[in-house]
C-alpha cells in the first residue's frame, strides 16, 4: 500500500497545476462548510451559554408578538397587572418581575434619537440581576425613589448614537422631560441592551401615557417544581383570567428549556441550508476530480498498459487511481481547512472589535475537523471512481499501441 502512495504522489506532483486547479472547487467547499459551521456552533454556544445564565428554573410570559416586546398596541393582547397577580398566586412561582418596554424620543444636547426605554420596579433590579447578563460598568442601579434618574446602556455612553459620549451627571431628555444619569451598563452585544434606557416602570408609565401593562413577565419557580408544571399551570390560569380559550390565546407562557430548545431547531435550519449551499462547491470540486482523472486515464493508457504488461492486475490499476482521486480530495480538504479556520477566527476577531462581546465566535470541534477531510477523501475517491474502473479495464495490448 505504501507503493500506491508512493506512485500516485509523484503522479500528481508531475501535474503540478492541473492538480491545484482541480483542487480549488474541493478547498472552496471545504473552507465555506468549516467557516460557516464553525460560527454557527460558536454562536449556539454563546446563546446555550446565557439560557445556562437565565437557568432552567425561568418562565418567559408575553404577548404574542411579531417584533420585540412593548411593540403590541392592541388592548386585547396586552398583559396586565391583573395577569401578573394571578401569576403570582400560582402554587410553585417563587417570584416574578414585571416590565414594560417602549419606544420613544430622547434628546441629549442638541441632538434627538429613538431609544429603547425599560420601565421596571427599582426593587426587582435585584432579582432581574439573578438571570439578566448585563452589569454596571459605571454608577449605580435605580433604587425606590429615583423617579426622574436613568441608568443607560453602553451605547449611549462610548458607542455612536451622540456626538458627545454621554457620562454619569449628565441629563437626557425623554418625551422632553429630564432624567439624571446615575449608572452605565457594560457591553453586552445585544443592540437592544446595548442602546436601552432603564427608569422607573411608574414613571415610564406616566410620561408614555401607557395604561395598565405588562411587555413582560419573568418569572422564577420554587425548588421542587418543574417548570414544565408551573408554566402548564401559569397557562391554564391566564387562560381563565383573560377568558380565553385553549390554543387560542393571545400570550405565550415558555421554560428556558423550550426556548433554547426552539432556537435550536431554527438554527439547524439555518446552518443545514448553509451548508447545503456550500457543498455545491464541492460538487463542483468532484467533478473537477472526475475530469481530471478521466484526462489522466488517456494520458496515460500507455503507461496503464506497459504495467499490466509487466505483471499489474486490474485491481493494481484501480486502487492507484483512487488513491490519486483520494489525494486530491485529501490535500484540497486540508487547504480547505486552514482556511475555513482562517476564515472562522478572522469574523470572530472582526465582530468582537465591531460589537465588543462575544456574541460571535467560532467554535472548531474535532469531530468538524476529522469529519471535513474525511468528506473531502470519500468526495475524491468517488469522483475517481469510474476514471479508476475505465483504467483497469484497458487491454495490455491496446493499451501499448495507443497513440
Amino acid at each position: 500500500m505504501k507503493n500506491y502512495f508512493f506512485l500516485a504522489f509523484n503522479n500528481l506532483k508531475r501535474r503540478k497545476l492541473r492538480s491545484w486547479l482541480t483542487m480549488i472547487g474541493i478547498f472552496i467547499g471545504i473552507a465555506a462548510v468549516v467557516a460557516l459551521i464553525s460560527l454557527g456552533q460558536g454562536l449556539q454556544d454563546y446563546i446555550t451559554g446565557e439560557f445556562e445564565k437565565l437557568g432552567s428554573d425561568k418562565i418567559i410570559i408575553q404577548p404574542k408578538l411579531m417584533g420585540p416586546p412593548g411593540s403590541t398596541t392592541s388592548k386585547s393582547l396586552i398583559l396586565t397587572s391583573s395577569d401578573m397577580k394571578v401569576v403570582e398566586g400560582i402554587r410553585g412561582v417563587k417570584w416574578v418581575v414585571g416590565m414594560v418596554m417602549k419606544t420613544g424620543q430622547v434628546t441629549f444636547k442638541d441632538e434627538s434619537s429613538v431609544g429603547f426605554i425599560i420601565g421596571i420596579n427599582p426593587d426587582d433590579f435585584k432579582l432581574l440581576s439573578e438571570v439578566q447578563s448585563i452589569e454596571l460598568l459605571e454608577g449605580r442601579q435605580l433604587k425606590s425613589g429615583d423617579k426622574s434618574k436613568a441608568v443607560i446602556g453602553y451605547n449611549h455612553a462610548y458607542g455612536d448614537i451622540w456626538k458627545r459620549d454621554i457620562e454619569i451627571g449628565d441629563t437626557i431628555q425623554i418625551e422632553g422631560i429630564d432624567f439624571k444619569i446615575i449608572g452605565i451598563y457594560k457591553k453586552v452585544g445585544n443592540p437592544y441592551d446595548d442602546t436601552a434606557v432603564y427608569i422607573s416602570k411608574d414613571t415610564l408609565k406616566e410620561l408614555l401615557n401607557v395604561g395598565d401593562e405588562e411587555s413582560q413577565m419573568l418569572v422564577k419557580t420554587a425548588e421542587g417544581f418543574a417548570p414544565e408544571d408551573v408554566a402548564d399551570n401559569i397557562k391554564r390560569k391566564l387562560r381563565q383570567n383573560r377568558n380565553e380559550k385553549e390554543d387560542q390565546e393571545t400570550f405565550n407562557v415558555q421554560t428556558s428549556d423550550q426556548l433554547l430548545a426552539t432556537f435550536s431547531s431554527i438554527f439547524a435550519v439555518v446552518q443545514a441550508v448553509f451548508v447545503g449551499i456550500a457543498g455545491i462547491s464541492l460538487v463542483v470540486g468532484g467533478i473537477g476530480i472526475m475530469n481530471t482523472m478521466y484526462t489522466a486515464v488517456i494520458e496515460r493508457t500507455k503507461e496503464i498498459g506497459t504495467m499490466k504488461a509487466i505483471g499489474a492486475k486490474n485491481s493494481d490499476i484501480m486502487t492507484l487511481f483512487l488513491i490519486e482521486s483520494g489525494l486530491l480530495g485529501m490535500v484540497g480538504g486540508i487547504i480547505g481547512v486552514i482556511i475555513g479556520i482562517a476564515i472562522g477566527k478572522g469574523v470572530e476577531y472582526g465582530a468582537s472589535i465591531a460589537l465588543g462581546s462575544p456574541l460571535i465566535q467560532a467554535s472548531f470541534r474535532w469531530y468538524l475537523i476529522v469529519g471535513a477531510l474525511a468528506f473531502s477523501f470519500i468526495i475524491g475517491s468517488l469522483s475517481g471512481l469510474l476514471p479508476a474502473m475505465q483504467a483497469s479495464k484497458l487491454k495490455p495490448a491496446d493499451a501499448l499501441r495507443y497513440e
